[in-house]
């Protein structure tokens, strides 16, 4: 492994990062190795000195079914209002249930996070809503409310909704690096930018049952993004800085091309506004690990160029029928803890769950993130119809040369079914060795399979090591499908951030880095901890003495 030099260039900074965040066999990456409970951060942003504006809660979800999800033609499409900006937000990343044992209790979200941390804030730039007038506001999921930060003039407005061509509005995703970090360490940066890949996936498919796309404005620059929500003019604790991550125009999804950019005339009015709220406290003390404020600096993302994204019109070709409302899905999605060694799936479920991660203009794919290049090292374990081995599934087909080549001779490469990139490389019982790579971790070998998610690397950060976070975003982009895939087909998963990267190089024989494992996932049939008691996700709303935050 190179030394980490921090005068090398962007570029050489990221795999620098990169290298020096790699779990070993005989070591971990750099953490704090306890949970130091003081200085735990505070999972909820607000913007003190604020006046909330509460937000209605779902009356009635949506009807729509499971694979409707996936197809936008079967949704009509809502207008802009502050009830639907509200359901969108509420489907996304509002509350999904409380769990209490004796001794505390916790809240979980729509949206998946690494160790329940939520490093992951959201941020919307709204048109006139009913009584509120367009402008800045944060959304605090606590209460399911938004803080108004600063108010945007009606002819600013209308000019923004003039360049987009249609109504609609901005969400910026951010991440407090620290949050992570408090848990995890080095290896923190990776696991945000995992977390905003799910929260993209998250907010795309919420939209969908709108009627809604949410289209990621690739070539907006994250000094652009500070600007419009006021960041570059915020005095922040120390190491509790919100970093821009995604912006995104959000609108019907009948509505053509929309652009990608942000013309700086535009970025230029919000030079001039008043913003109000400053960020509360999170944590009393801080650790700082250097290597993360440096790979954020490293990877931060320039104005940059359009690009052409590869359209991806192919139908479903292993798809199931589930009869189950979508909203029913997103909102009983949960991360297992442990697997029982005994549920199986079939084989036309194994297929159909890695087909609906193929990528389509479907959401939440049509988010433009670029192109695809994410692949499946599979463990298979107990799948009905389907040898228990190690597998390969294709996602792009551009790269399965490369990997091909690169890739230990000897593998079958035997295709399990025409016109499927699904291909056998090893017979046999995998569950060790899944278990082994993800950190030693039962859970990967207990289930009906588990997988590393093969990324192509090197040539990607070289374009641009902003890409760096890219690629995890994809990532997550993926897991949020593989996680209500899981819920759909009566059985549960969970990312695993923990696995020792090279050991999974080595069971493909990679040598380089061009291709990398970035993420872990497995799914089965959960355990359950009959020792928690689970409540309404805002039960601390309608019954505040219930609850401990």
């Amino acid at each position: 492994m190179q030394p980490y030099k921090p005068e090398c260039s962007r570029v050489q900074k990221v795999i620098a990062y990169h290298l020096a965040t790699k779990h070993h066999l005989d070591h971990y990456a750099r953490a704090p190795g306890y949970m130091e409970w003081a200085t735990q951060p505070n999972p909820f942003r607000s913007y003190e000195g604020t006046n909330h504006i509460r937000l209605p809660f779902v009356e009635y979800d949506s009807t729509a079914s499971y694979e409707a999800l996936y197809d936008r033609k079967g949704h009509p499409v809502k207008p802009v209002t502050l009830e639907n900006v509200a359901a969108f937000l509420e489907l996304s990343l509002g509350l999904s249930a409380w769990k209490s044992t004796p001794g505390g209790s916790w809240v979980l979200r729509m949206n998946p996070s690494s160790g329940n941390l939520h490093p992951t804030e959201a941020h919307l730039l709204l048109p006139p809503l009913e009584r509120e007038s367009a402008g800045v506001f944060h959304y605090n999921s606590y209460f399911h409310a938004l803080e108004p930060r600063a108010a945007i003039a009606h002819p600013v407005w209308k000019q923004m909704e003039g360049y987009f061509g249609s109504r609609g509005f901005l969400i910026a995703l951010t991440s407090i690096f620290w949050r992570e970090a408090w848990k995890y360490g080095e290896r923190a940066f990776r696991y945000c930018q995992h977390d905003t890949g799910h929260a993209l996936a998250a907010l795309s498919l919420s939209a969908a049952l709108l009627g809604w796309k949410v289209t990621y404005l690739h070539t907006v620059s994250d000094a652009a993004v500070r600007r419009i929500l006021g960041f570059d003019r915020m005095k922040w604790a120390p190491l509790e800085e919100e970093q821009p991550e995604a912006l995104c125009w959000v609108s019907p999804a009948q509505h053509g091309e929309i652009p990608r950019d942000l013309p700086e005339e535009l970025v230029r009015t919000f030079d001039s506004l008043e913003f109000q709220g400053h960020p509360n406290r999170l944590s009393p003390e801080h650790v700082h690990w250097k290597i993360i404020d440096e790979v954020a600096e490293a990877s931060g993302k320039p104005t940059t160029i359009r690009r052409k994204t590869p359209v991806h019109e192919e139908p479903f070709l292993k798809s199931m029928s589930i009869e189950i409302q979508a909203a029913k899905v997103i909102r009983q999605r949960r991360s297992a803890v442990s697997f029982d060694g005994a549920t199986s799936i079939s084989k036309d479920q194994f297929l159909s769950i890695l087909d609906r991660t193929l990528p389509r203009i479907v959401p939440p794919f049509d988010l433009d993130l670029g192109e695809p290049h994410v692949h499946f090292l599979l463990f298979v374990h107990r799948v009905t119809g389907l040898e228990s081995g190690l597998y390969f599934f294709i996602r792009n087909p551009e790269d399965e040369g490369q990997i091909r080549s690169l890739t230990r001779e000897g593998f079958l490469w035997k295709q399990v079914e025409n016109e499927f990139p699904l291909y056998q490389l090893i017979e046999g019982n995998m569950e060790e060795e899944a278990s082994l790579v993800s950190c030693r971790q039962s859970i990967a070998g207990d289930s009906c399979f588990s997988l590393g998610m093969i990324t192509k690397f090197l040539p990607v950060v070289e374009e641009g090591a902003y890409s760096y976070r890219h690629l995890f975003w994809e990532t997550g982009i993926v897991g949020q499908v593989l996680y209500l895939e899981a819920e759909a087909h009566g059985i549960r998963s969970t990312g695993i951030g923990c696995f020792f990267d090279n050991e999974v190089h080595r069971i493909l024989r990679l040598n380089d880095i061009t291709f990398q494992s970035l993420y872990h996932f497995t799914m089965g049939g959960a355990v359950e901890d009959t020792r928690l008691q689970t409540w309404p996700p805002y039960t601390h709303l309608k019954s505040p003495g219930l609850m401990n935050t």
